[in-house]
């Protein structure tokens, strides 16, 4: 009997696996204030060290929402390992790419840099460097949940954005926005919250049911923790096909901080967990997308599902 070349070289049940990407595409801010720039060209460096077959590239941001374009022109075609240097917000640009993109060949990935990184603290399980190579060795990827939100302001057309962590209205946002004003750092981020919590009111929203409540904080939640210390469920995992949704009545100001303690000590507890969710916004105010800041008008109809599984990874 005559075996094939490839056969004798390597059984069928030890062939090498093929690769999940065949390039790698490394998106950063090259004027960020942290250190991407040099996290990016580390990067790099390291993969064409371990890996000099695979073709590596840098692709800087130019402006805002730029990674996003970078991010769906890398991921249109072929297979590709889009990794995002930054924070949420950056890494929030290159997964809405990806989804523009619509390749279920392109993978996504982050390396964390810049002051928050909830999405790499809450799924890390190797190194980003070790991650890659465990993927060309095994061709294994893995499928991360992400939360739609389809906001429609009043008269106008329905927009969509992706999240890959959260989704917060209320004291969430508000804080966020002092914290943009004052700037970041310890004390300025203390005063900045201390700020914010003074100066925040809740907010009314219709529920699909026609009913009104005042809300204090609403949280779409794919990941159990944000902010370094604040945990907010007990089993919110990002590939579970649900969301946890962290819904806070008003209640007084003091009832507010206990609950925020609560989170950054014993955790919140159980959530429950949905897959669809929709109100109405009756003022203005900001919504926090990732860590980005959207401003949302009075009467705006925000929508949040659950799109299971559909950001490919490696972690």
């Amino acid at each position: 009997m005559i075996v094939a070349q490839e056969d004798a070289v390597h059984p069928p049940d030890e062939r090498p696996p093929v690769s999940p990407f065949d390039r790698i595409v490394i998106v950063f801010n090259p004027q960020s204030t942290g250190d991407a720039p040099t996290l990016a060209r580390e990067l790099r460096d390291d993969v064409a060290e371990q890996h000099p077959d695979l073709p590596v590239e840098l692709a800087p941001t130019q402006r805002a929402g730029h990674g996003r374009e970078l991010a769906a022109a890398a991921a249109r075609d072929g297979r590709p390992l889009v990794v995002s240097v930054s924070g949420d917000g950056g890494y929030n640009d290159v997964v809405n790419g990806m989804m523009d993109a619509a390749n279920p060949d392109a993978v996504a990935a982050v390396r964390g840099a810049g002051n928050a990184n909830d999405h790499r603290r809450a799924t890390r399980r190797r190194p980003l460097d070790a991650a890659i190579g465990h993927a060309l060795r095994t061709g294994e990827t893995a499928r991360f949940d992400l939360l739609r939100l389809t906001v429609t302001p009043p008269g106008g057309r329905p927009e969509v954005r992706y999240a890959h962590s959260y989704i917060g209205l209320g004291i969430t946002p508000v804080v966020a926005v002092d914290i943009e004003e004052g700037g970041k750092g310890s004390w300025r981020e203390i005063v900045a919250v201390v700020r914010g919590f003074r100066r925040f009111r809740p907010f009314p929203v219709d529920l699909a049911d026609g009913s009104r409540l005042e809300v204090d904080s609403l949280l779409y939640a794919n990941i159990d923790r944000m902010a370094k210390v604040a945990t907010l469920s007990d089993d919110g995992r990002p590939d579970d096909g649900e969301f946890e949704l962290v819904l806070l009545p008003h209640h007084s100001k003091l009832r507010v901080l206990v609950t925020a303690l609560r989170s950054a000590t014993i955790g919140l507890g159980p959530q429950p967990h949905e897959t669809h969710h929709e109100l109405t916004i009756r003022s203005p105010m900001p919504l926090q997308l990732d860590g980005e800041l959207v401003e949302l008008a009075a009467d705006t109809h925000v929508a949040v599902d659950i799109a299971a599984g559909a950001l490919r990874t490696i972690g």
